[in-house]
């Protein structure tokens, strides 16, 4: 399939994108939900190998198909592994339909400001060249925002925008991820400071290199309509950031052109003991949920 049904199956299609991007510091706790405690590995590789097969499981599971999962988000180490005895990107759109983006930040900075910005990424333009060479099709990047503080929002979304700059100019398309923590004191009030600040940056962008956004949930239903109804913007998605999959899915279902692009609210009730057909039942539940609550908006 050519990069063009790539492109149209993002702008266009019905459904979401999966996170399946859990990276180093956030591993162990994704396979603790899973039911398989830091005891039962030892080191790096062994954590990774685990993870690897929790989430070929889940993209060869039946319900993780094009029709309701538009995408999936890779950690690297997923991006250069094998599901069905193919490369993971061209499994994933060859044979589920799924379009893959690739993760590509390096962590967060220690928070000052306000916000957490980006850690520096000196190689991320030889990722990139992997990235193209797997077949991926986007990026995804992610950094935090606890306080509605105006000059550290300035500077998180400038950071993401250069950044998704230099992205976009490989032909990849950029999800810039400045997220709102759910537990700031003062969320609304960061929101409307980061949606003002996005809209200031989108006027900016080349009407050739649109980007994505992957967003928090706001407490104002459709606070981001100007953002998703941009010229500049394929797409814009949100993450569940903690927010159980009720709760999220009955959030975002109030927010007009967002869809879901969730890691924990899909993954929650998946446990390494069920047997296949519970495994692929619980799996399906939860991707019809998100899938209603991307398409059906209230």
């Amino acid at each position: 399939m050519s990069s063009k049904t790539m492109k149209e199956h993002v702008a266009q299609g019905n459904g979401f994108i999966a996170a399946l991007d859990q990276s180093g510091g956030s591993t162990p706790g994704a396979l603790r939900l899973y039911g398989i405690p830091e005891t039962a590995y030892n080191g790096d590789a062994e954590m990774f190998a685990l993870m690897h097969a929790m989430r070929v499981r889940v993209m060869t599971a039946p319900a993780f198909s094009g029709d309701k999962v538009i995408g999936a988000i890779l950690f690297e180490r997923t991006m250069d592994g094998e599901a069905g005895g193919k490369p993971v990107p061209a499994y994933l759109w060859n044979d589920r339909g799924c379009v893959p983006f690739l993760k590509v930040d390096k962590g967060l900075e220690a928070e000052a400001d306000g916000v957490s910005m980006m850690k520096p990424m000196p190689e991320l333009d030889a990722l990139l060249g992997r990235a193209v060479k797997a077949g991926i099709f986007g990026t995804k990047m992610r950094s935090t925002i606890k306080l509605p503080s105006e000059s550290g929002i300035a500077a998180i979304v400038k950071q993401q925008f250069d950044v998704g700059a230099q992205i976009s100019r490989t032909g990849l398309v950029p999800i810039l991820e400045p997220e709102v923590l759910i537990k700031s004191p003062n969320k609304p009030e960061a929101e409307a400071l980061l949606r003002d600040a996005i809209l200031r940056h989108l006027d900016k962008v080349p009407a050739d290199q649109p980007v994505m956004l992957k967003l928090t949930i706001p407490d104002q239903p459709d606070l981001y309509r100007d953002v998703v109804k941009h010229d500049r913007v394929m797409r814009v998605v949100a993450l569940s950031g903690g927010y159980s999959r009720p709760d999220a899915c009955q959030r975002l279902a109030q927010n007009h052109g967002m869809i879901a692009s969730f890691s924990r609210a899909l993954l929650e009730e998946l446990r390494v003991s069920m047997s296949d057909a519970e495994f692929n039942a619980a799996l399906a539940k939860a991707i019809d949920e998100i899938y209603a609550a991307s398409t059906v908006k209230v």
